[in-house]
């Protein structure tokens, strides 16, 4: 099988590189890695179409290679899927592991599960994965300790069996691992965050540049000690309990319920006043 890894922290980052060693020991894996060239978190779905992307060929400590580019971890798997390796067409993409964990809502943020999607639209099997820091935070405020090793190991086991996986069409899945030794592995929905953002102004005696006809100030906009509803099944409880969360996630954003409602309300007959204003 023809796997694509890729990251939002950096192709140097060791979340990645135990990731990337663990899937070297799955057999019949032929791994490629394409991965930002510095962190890119929080950049969720971004691509980048103005400018061409620059690639580097990066030499790893066990002889083999990767790829690093100045893009966003979206444009490494377009990347792939384009042609950059030569003989290489993925059959499934693996993002992770991050530093700090992707739950509830912070997912639309999430570089992360964003390369994961990009898999999904382009109809492969896609795992983003993500390894709580341990501190134990539950958003994304990191300490500088990581352990990734069970979580490389527990991601290269499902890879080794994706095959046999119940993983429908166009649907990724989202594995967050808590701090230490998980204590089991939960199916999870994805939870509710509670967000507790503050406008904050981080240099409040200066107005920049006082030469400059236009002052410049400089704010915080992401407040500290966010919360989650701790609801049964979801990844937010799953991970706060020490469970590995594992999260179907997939694209198809159309509410059903809402359709049915606004049909309801006949928004066609709104046309003609709209046309009569016009006139």
């Amino acid at each position: 099988m023809n796997v694509l890894l890729t990251n939002d922290d950096g192709i140097e980052a060791d979340g990645l590189q135990t990731l990337r060693r663990a899937l070297l020991r799955v057999p019949g894996i032929e791994l490629v890695v394409i991965a930002p060239d510095g962190n890119r978190s929080a950049m969720a779905r971004s691509i980048t179409t103005m400018r061409p992307l620059w690639v580097e060929q990066i030499g790893f400590d066990d002889g083999t290679i990767g790829y690093a580019t100045d893009g966003t971890p979206v444009d490494c798997v377009r990347l792939a899927n384009l042609g950059l390796v030569k003989s290489f067409e993925a059959e499934l993409i693996v993002s992770g592991i991050n530093h700090g964990a992707n739950l509830g809502d912070d997912i639309t943020y999430s570089g992360t599960v964003a390369a994961a999607l990009e898999g999904v639209i382009l109809g492969l099997p896609a795992i983003a994965v993500s390894q709580q820091s341990s501190a134990r935070e539950m958003d994304f405020r990191l300490s500088d300790s990581f352990d990734f090793d069970e979580g490389a190991r527990f991601v290269a086991r499902v890879v080794e069996e994706i095959e046999d996986v119940p993983l429908p069409s166009g649907t990724l899945l989202n594995v967050n691992c808590p701090a230490g030794d998980a204590a089991g592995v939960q199916v999870t929905r994805l939870g509710k965050r509670i967000y507790r953002d503050e406008l904050t102004l981080t240099d409040p005696d200066s107005d920049g540049d006082a030469d400059s006809a236009r002052p410049r100030r400089r704010y915080w906009v992401y407040g500290r000690d966010h919360g989650f509803h701790d609801e049964p099944g979801t990844d937010l409880a799953a991970v706060a309990a020490g469970d590995i969360a594992v999260t179907p996630l997939h694209f198809d954003l159309t509410d059903a319920a809402g359709m049915d409602a606004l049909e309801r309300h006949d928004l066609g007959r709104l046309l003609a006043p709209a046309a009569r204003e016009v006139e």
